[in-house]
């Protein structure tokens, strides 16, 4: 079983209007809302794909109902935790004339002492029946930087290897329990380890204890260091649409390589493509399966080595 770990879960929004112009007041055709944050966007692409996954985080509030209350109508399973604050809400603004997309995060609750606790103690429980456990997102108030190092040592000592989707210092200080990959996209990468070259931001990630570094680069694919070798993996084509789900399909690709035992480069092909394909659906958490199989036809790749990068 995956488990899937979103501690700042979301109510996703999303607009549709025709053309966002800054300034102006806008008709809004159409409004979706749906369950969202990094990690339940991973558990529904792998729910879609026929994957044993649970998803789990912190979750509060009337909008913490809404959450559960559309995982339920969707089939994926959870289990959240509870909290006393409500869960935040994301608004997207997609425009039709462009297909970009505008994101605005609200922070999330305050989680308290008493209730992280809460949740460690109910995540043991929960780490016991899984193989890989996915932490992705950001943090929401009141957890320290070394919340997800936590959760990592937690499923270490439950035999659970883990995947760590986040960036800054609340990566940073997970490294040392020993990932089993951690996946920035390209600006995550640079701010979290500074300079501008990804290639030795990506080894530095490795030195410091992931065992794997994937770094998503948008449009332009992405590059792994590995125990294994290290590729470049690119589209066929650039696609234009909503990218805010494209990253969260991506690990998803990569956990289900993981727990297969797929090779790499079937892993970083069926990312890309998976990646690619959730930039053509309107929503993030979603992934046409057909669509998906059609790009990765086109994904070329590459071993590599820093002197071959040009960026």
């Amino acid at each position: 079983m995956i488990l899937t770990v979103t501690l700042n879960a979301a109510l996703d929004v999303t607009y549709s209007v025709p053309a966002l112009v800054e300034g102006a007041s806008h008709r809004v055709d159409e409004v979706h809302t749906r369950a969202g944050g990094k990690g339940v966007n991973v558990a529904r692409v792998l729910h879609d794909f026929g994957y044993d996954v649970l998803a789990t985080g912190l979750a509060g509030g009337a909008s913490g109902d809404r959450l559960r209350a559309d995982l339920d109508s969707a089939g994926v399973c959870h289990a959240f935790g509870a909290v006393a604050g409500d869960s935040r809400r994301t608004v997207t603004v997609v425009s039709e004339a462009t297909g970009e997309a505008t994101v605005l995060n609200e922070p999330g609750p305050v989680i308290s002492g008493p209730e992280w606790q809460a949740f460690l103690s109910h995540f043991a429980d929960l780490v016991a029946d899984a193989d890989l456990v996915v932490c992705s997102g950001s943090l929401p108030p009141g957890l320290p930087h070394g919340a997800y190092g936590q959760l990592c040592e937690a499923a270490t000592a439950q035999h659970a290897e883990t995947f760590l989707d986040a960036q800054g210092t609340d990566l940073l200080a997970a490294l040392a329990a020993g990932p089993a990959l951690v996946k920035p996209n390209r600006d995550e990468l640079l701010a979290t380890v500074g300079g501008d070259d990804l290639w030795a931001g990506a080894a530095r990630l490795r030195e410091l204890g992931a065992h794997s570094v994937v770094a998503s680069l948008g449009p332009n694919g992405m590059l792994a260091l590995t125990p294994d070798g290290a590729w470049r993996a690119t589209p066929g084509a650039a696609l234009t649409g909503n990218p805010t789900g494209a990253g969260d399909a991506a690990v998803a690709a990569l956990a289900a390589g993981h727990v297969e035992g797929t090779d790499w480069p079937e892993r970083l092909r069926r990312a890309v493509a998976w990646s690619a394909a959730a930039v053509r659906s309107p929503y993030a958490g979603h992934v046409d399966p057909s669509i998906a199989a059609h790009l990765r036809a086109d994904v070329a790749l590459k071993e590599t080595h820093d002197s071959d990068i040009d960026w």
